[in-house]
């Protein structure tokens, strides 16, 4: 954890306290051995998990620097990345987990528990219907999700959660860019902007990753998100 803590520091400039380092610790070890059972991620050894999970899920903090969440939506989190990652950097975050497969957010629930969180609100559902409900609709700081969709598909996921003023934030592999050129056109129907393509250096991974941050313009036509499975069948 010492190593995570020197390049949360060299990577993202935040210094994690010794609580906040037991905490990725006892997340780590609950996510080993629910592994051991159930498939919640692909990445299943400690430096792995270390880097590619927590990590990974912190350099967000690039993007949120000027704007801190004090409400924050995760869409698609599966086994919490990067949503849990970012409540143990920022606890008095406000919290949404949205995952539509059951035991991925009954491991997110029991971490919760674990690590005494507070300010979580967990979902099971899809995007689609999440973001056509008043509870959720506009109503959030900052709107992320890692790995869950093509970026055009993704933007209506996302999108329609933010509040005007607020933010999109899309973790991607080396097609970032590419994407963020190629969803322009959905970003602009659904209120939203292009504002930074941020590129980031994982230690001792060879691929590149770009967090594609898209800020909320104008507020999100009704008729967005379309019903569940159009987006990814008919992208924008």
């Amino acid at each position: 954890m010492e190593k995570l803590a020197r390049e949360a520091q060299s990577l993202v400039g935040i210094q994690l306290s010794q609580r906040q380092l037991d905490a990725f610790r006892c997340y780590e070890q609950e996510l080993v051995e629910w592994n051991s059972r159930f498939n919640l991620t692909a990445i299943r050894d400690s430096e792995g998990i270390r880097t590619k999970h927590f990590l990974d899920s912190l350099t967000c903090l690039l993007a949120m620097r000027d704007t801190p969440p004090s409400r924050l939506i995760d869409v698609g989190t599966g086994a919490g990345f990067p949503g849990l990652a970012l409540k143990i950097a920022i606890p008095a975050m406000e919290l949404t987990l949205v995952e539509s497969v059951g035991k991925k957010l009954e491991f997110c629930r029991h971490i919760v528990r674990k690590l005494r969180l507070d300010g979580v609100d967990l979902v099971q559902g899809r995007a689609e219907e999440i973001g056509q409900q008043a509870a959720y609709r506009e109503s959030f700081d900052w709107a992320v999700a890692r790995a869950v969709a093509s970026l055009p598909v993704l933007m209506e996921y996302l999108i329609p959660l933010v509040r005007v003023g607020g933010h999109t934030l899309a973790q991607k592999g080396e097609s970032g860019p590419a994407e963020a050129h190629a969803s322009e056109k959905a970003m602009r129907l659904l209120g939203g902007q292009l504002c930074q393509v941020i590129p980031v250096n994982l230690p001792g991974v060879a691929e590149d990753r770009f967090l594609i941050v898209v800020d909320k313009v104008a507020a999100t036509p009704p008729q967005y998100p379309r019903r569940t499975g159009v987006p990814s069948k008919m992208p924008l």
